[in-house]
């Protein structure tokens, strides 16, 4: 029985490629995998791969690009041009980074730029209230928190574009596992959050994406 089978022709389909889950598969199944894709001259990305699966197969793909922090693994990370980004990816906190970055490799694969703007939660409103204007000029915010999830509802108050938000697993007490934070961002005030799984920073790039090549397509 084969171990698996690709979705080739999921970019004519859709638009954007398949991502290979690497959180669960050997390293040895991700060679053949990601083998796979190279030979097709594809450029393939695996996410949330452990640091020994991601040593392991940069010896195997030497100029392939690996982030520890969110488990991305790129065959070829994209050289892009931050200033014509679209997108911006807010985080509350430094502890969000792994979701912050997993969003960010994602539409690197995608060859979308993305700026971050990190450690603007609302312990500190002074910290993104700073940076509004720098904000304003984008079409999409991805917004990640953890803890209470506070962020998004305030960055929806102040800014009028589509929001993504992102609950991370970041947190203690009644805050821990990332509920709280899902729960806040449910429910919130502020009107037409979208708000994805827990720590999924991937599905946020995604939604994104699909947003942003709407609007391309529009233009």
């Amino acid at each position: 029985m084969d171990e698996y089978n690709l979705d080739m022709d999921r970019e004519n389909r859709l638009g954007f490629p398949e991502v290979v889950y690497g959180e669960t598969k050997s390293a040895g199944l991700l060679k053949s995998i990601l083998g796979e894709y190279q030979e097709q001259g594809k450029n393939a990305l695996a996410s949330r791969l452990q640091p020994e699966k991601g040593k392991e197969l940069l010896a195997v793909f030497p100029d392939a690009f690996f982030d520890e922090l969110s488990g991305s693994f790129l065959l070829q990370k994209n050289e892009l041009d931050e200033s014509a980004a679209q997108i911006g990816i807010i985080c509350a906190g430094s502890s969000d980074l792994f979701a912050v970055n997993e969003a960010l490799y994602t539409l690197n694969l995608l060859n979308e730029p993305a700026v971050c703007i990190n450690d603007v939660g609302v312990a500190g409103i002074h910290r993104l209230l700073n940076r509004l204007e720098e904000i304003k000029k984008f079409k999409v915010l991805i917004v990640v928190a953890g803890f209470e999830g506070a962020l998004p509802s305030v960055v929806g108050g102040l800014l009028k574009q589509p929001i993504i938000a992102v609950p991370t697993s970041i947190g203690y007490g009644v805050a821990e596992g990332g509920q709280s934070a899902l729960h806040a961002m449910l429910s919130s005030c502020a009107n037409g959050l979208t708000v994805t799984n827990i720590d999924n920073g991937y599905g946020a790039a995604m939604a994104a994406y699909r947003i942003i090549q709407l609007l391309k397509g529009q233009s």
